[in-house]
């Protein structure tokens, strides 16, 4: 049997995943591949010129410092990096682009696509995190923690009397129905963990068979039943043009009084003014947001003037165990590569079957 060629690849980190992250992952793959890592830096300056530059987005550094590490290798790993057609055309013994994130937003799949290199990402790498932060929220609403921090921090008094928590009841999650929006692989990590809890769920995926949700001891339902019987809602569908203001003033008023809403997913699933609308009517008890519109330059965040509402930085996948999955991910795709083994994760599978296709025509 032939012994596989011995690959050079290309680990970039960023400021949010530095690539010490990785090295861990990459142990095994080092002792027969030349593994070599290297960091982009924030480049507040970098203005975007060329066409496949202009089409990146959520991307940290610059190409220009992807160009700078790139040596006629075969793999190149990136997290945030950018990845544009330059960089693809700097290294043509290029086989595979790893980007360790759900979708590979800073990567030029196109121009990838057009040279024959396949694009793999880590689907779920952060969902038993965002999950977690999503029961964790609905902890804290159900036990009205914001509004109990909120009066300790502002000189509240506290220790001197056994039965000062009467004014701060709340409310057990068990035996309170739980709505999932999206049921990919965070909305069933919370389905598990919510039954846990003792509550019932049920889920809202168009996408998902039903069969699927009941084999999970979930009840499928249309959105508007779940939003009428759900005590929490909770959201987690990918982001697209038709599911921009996904819960606005129509969803808002459906939902049953005196529940809680927790977005973790995507800003644009939620009309905020009609949460404000909710919060101010009393429909709503509460909302836990990780994602929220960006904080304005002067004055407070319209959500944030009221005393039940939880806003985090976006720290749903904030953890150095996700951070570590992403790595292994990445590291499994390319021990398939060595082996000469179909990928699993491949971002433009269908277009570079096109463009065999078209090639043998």
């Amino acid at each position: 049997m032939a012994t596989p060629r011995r690959l050079r690849i290309l680990v970039v980190g960023d400021s949010y995943c530095p690539s010490s992250a990785f090295r861990a992952a990459f142990e095994g793959l080092a002792a027969d591949h030349a593994v070599t890592f290297a960091d982009v830096t924030d480049e507040p300056g970098f203005v975007p010129g060329t066409p496949s530059e202009l089409g990146l987005k959520e991307y940290m550094g610059s190409p220009a410092q992807v160009l700078a590490a790139l040596d006629d290798h075969d793999v190149l790993v990136v997290q945030g990096a950018p990845v544009s057609a330059a960089v693809l055309d700097a290294a043509p013994a290029l086989r595979l682009v790893c980007c360790a994130r759900g979708g590979p937003v800073n990567v030029d799949v196109a121009a990838a696509t057009a040279r024959g290199i396949p694009v793999v990402t880590t689907p779920g790498k952060n969902a038993d995190a965002v999950a977690e932060l999503s029961i964790a929220f609905m902890v804290m609403l159900a036990r009205r923690l914001p509004e109990v921090i909120r009066y300790v921090e502002s000189g509240g008094e506290f220790g001197h009397d056994n039965y000062e928590g009467a004014h701060w009841f709340g409310h057990d999650l068990a035996g309170h129905t739980l709505g999932i929006v999206g049921f990919g692989q965070i909305g069933r990590r919370v389905a598990t963990r919510a039954s846990a809890f003792g509550m019932p769920v049920v889920v809202f995926d168009p996408f998902v068979d039903p069969a699927t949700i009941i084999a999970a001891e979930a009840e499928p339902v249309g959105l508007d039943e779940l939003l009428e019987r759900s005590d929490f809602v909770t959201l987690h569908a990918r982001a697209t043009a038709d599911n921009r203001g996904l819960i606005g003033p129509a969803q808002v008023a459906r939902m049953k009084p005196g529940s809680y809403l927790v977005n973790t997913a995507r800003d644009t699933l939620v009309d905020e003014a009609a949460i404000v609308a909710g919060l101010e009517s009393g429909r709503l008890a509460g909302v836990a947001f990780d994602v929220a519109s960006p904080s304005p330059a002067t004055g407070r965040h319209p959500l944030l003037a009221f005393p039940n509402v939880v806003i985090a930085t976006h720290i749903g996948g904030a953890t150095f165990e996700t951070l570590h999955h992403g790595g292994e991910m990445a590291v499994a795709e390319i021990e398939r590569l060595v082996a000469g083994e179909p990928l699993v994760n491949v971002a433009n599978r269908d277009g570079l079957a096109a463009r065999r296709t078209g090639s043998a025509a």
